[in-house]
């Protein structure tokens, strides 16, 4: 992966290359960003042009040894840990990550690095109730391979792939090695909720923060995938705002029926909030808490685009900076006088909280019931 093959990121990937090439290579750094900005695929594209021996012009020569082992994550110097789970586990057992490196390469290679947290665990076929970990020891696996000194590359690279998935006995075990590193060696965390790791980690990183594309660079993309008619890209890349996954199922029609379903639940949720029905409420919780739980995070960011677009009618701002079309421009046209200064932010403070409980493993009935319930309170303020 150069970095000529990511999709925009010029500026950051220009500073990459200037702190690179003036020695400046922090042994541990956090790539934070939606995997739809390109985090994980300028990682790789990093750690190629770190180790190619014939770097040139800013970028890896891409031909090396190096270069190809690095670009097909097979590379002795470079290890990998992401989250892993499976159906049928026995009590006790360990899951690691090398079990499953196959199945990531081959994802990686499929998607040129460019896919979300839920294309992994549906190749891992986790189903709706469990979820991909980073264990303890996962984390002793992590600090053995770590112990050896570089085979064939300038650096040890060991790269975590959602480092925001370890439980907190393998954070721990991290931050020791990250307190004491090794000499040449490089830890790499690409992480979509930094907000989840621990502060102790995030202090001990230096953070690369990878910025949501920009639409004009989404445009172009949707043009080259076939969008002929500038309106259509032009309104692409607005709604893709900033995330190129989310421009891919825009051009493909796909994950329509999931969009659809997300944005019905959430038509339910206002509604229902509105006219105060708590026992409609607690059925609502029930029908999301059987999403899988990438789906109900899905739902919950979904959500704060819709009560930021109402706000942004509300604010008569819509056409101006509004992202809105079809039903969604005609529910939160609507909608929209109950979204204002008083209730926003409590609104998404609320989104929040629920999005951080999913992602902590809490019980989704529970977590989306006191959602709904808390929901019908502050939109109530406004009626």
């Amino acid at each position: 992966m150069r970095f000529a093959d990511i999709i925009g990121q010029e500026e950051l990937k220009r500073r990459l290359v200037q702190a690179v090439d003036a020695g400046r290579v922090s042994h541990a750094q956090l790539f934070s960003g939606a995997a739809g900005a390109g985090t994980l695929a300028l990682a790789v594209a990093y750690v190629q042009y770190l180790n190619c021996r014939h770097r040139h012009d800013g970028d890896s020569c891409g031909e090396c040894p190096d270069c190809r082992q690095i670009a097909a994550l097979e590379h002795p110097d470079l290890h990998l840990a992401f989250p892993v789970n499976k159906q049928g586990k026995k009590s006790g057992e360990a899951v690691r990550s090398d079990e499953f490196l196959p199945q990531f390469r081959s994802l990686y290679a499929d998607r040129r690095g460019y896919f979300a947290p839920q294309e992994w665990y549906d190749r891992l076929d986790l189903g709706k109730t469990l979820r991909g970990m980073i264990t303890a020891r996962e984390a002793d696996e992590i600090i053995r391979k770590l112990s050896f000194k570089p085979y064939e590359a300038p650096y040890k690279t060991m790269l975590i792939w959602l480092p925001e998935a370890m439980n907190e006995e393998a954070a721990n075990k991290i931050l020791k090695i990250l307190e004491e590193p090794w000499e040449r060696t490089l830890f790499l965390l690409v992480s979509e909720r930094p907000d989840l790791l621990l502060p102790t980690i995030l202090s001990r990183t230096q953070e690369v923060a990878v910025p949501r594309l920009r639409p004009e660079v989404l445009e172009a993309e949707a043009r080259r995938r076939g969008v002929s008619d500038p309106a259509q890209a032009r309104t692409f890349a607005r709604l893709a705002a900033g995330d190129l996954l989310e421009l891919e199922r825009l051009v493909s029609g796909g994950d329509e029926g999931q969009r659809k379903e997300h944005f019905e639940l959430f038509c339910s949720l206002m509604r229902l909030s509105y006219n105060d029905r708590h026992l409609d409420l607690i059925a609502w919780a029930e029908e999301v808490a059987q999403l899988p739980r990438e789906q109900q995070r899905a739902f919950l960011t979904n959500a704060t685009r819709l009560l930021r677009e109402s706000y942004v009618l509300h604010a008569g701002l819509g056409e101006r900076i509004g992202y809105l079309w079809g039903e969604e421009l005609a529910f939160c046209t609507k909608f929209a006088p109950f979204v204002g200064s008083q209730n926003i932010e409590p609104l998404v403070a609320e989104i929040e909280s629920a999005r951080a409980q999913i992602s902590q493993n809490g019980n989704p009935t529970i977590v989306f019931t006191h959602f709904a319930l808390a929901v019908s309170k502050l939109i109530r303020r406004l009626k």
